[in-house]
């Protein structure tokens, strides 16, 4: 699921937005992490003559330059996985949209890397929304996500990023939304 919707009434709308301590990444940064002491030891162990993986016979590598090859392969992924570590621990991208008719305010918020911009916060006046647009590309690399376009502003995006969001999931959300705020939805 994308976000959920949280509504204390029929004049807020509230959108939890998932980062990036999903499923798949903690699957990923697992694997990766894996991966990389494995090509460590198959590394160390060409280099000291010492197995140190029971599934495999590293020692009959050459170290130069099989061995620093995949002593190269395992850092790298390391490496990788310390990366992927702290952005799940940093739930870079988690953050919610809000729209309140109470206050007439539009509020989007997000957690980034840790800097002077850690938090992105923006706020917008629910008179400036033009309209919500649902941008669908299929292919090798689909995109669905959905945008909110103001009065004098690029679009911004709503909807999270990562995983393609379900066809009747952003369909529903937008409508939802649009209907809500009272502006079209477009690219339907």
């Amino acid at each position: 699921m994308t976000a959920k919707s949280i509504s204390t009434s029929d004049r807020v709308l509230r959108k939890e937005i998932i980062g990036s301590r999903r499923f798949s990444n903690y699957l990923l940064v697992v694997v990766v992490n894996l991966g990389g002491i494995g090509f460590l030891l198959a590394s160390l162990s060409s280099y000291l003559k010492v197995n140190f993986l029971p599934f495999a016979d590293p020692t009959q590598l050459i170290f130069l330059p099989q061995g620093l090859v995949m002593g190269f392969y395992g850092v790298a992924a390391l490496l990788l996985s310390l990366y992927l570590w702290l952005t799940i621990l940093w739930n870079v991208g988690a953050g919610y949209n809000e729209f309140n008719k109470e206050t007439g305010k539009v509020h989007i918020f997000r957690w980034g890397f840790p800097g002077k911009n850690r938090k992105i916060d923006i706020s917008y006046p629910l008179e400036d929304v033009q309209s919500i647009r649902v941008e669908v590309k299929e292919g090798l690399n689909p995109k669905r996500a959905m945008y909110m376009r103001t009065k004098g502003r690029n679009p911004l995006p709503l909807s999270r990023v990562g995983q393609p969001i379900p066809l009747s999931e952003l369909e529903n959300e937008g409508a939802e939304l649009a209907r809500f705020l009272g502006v079209p939805l477009e690219g339907l």
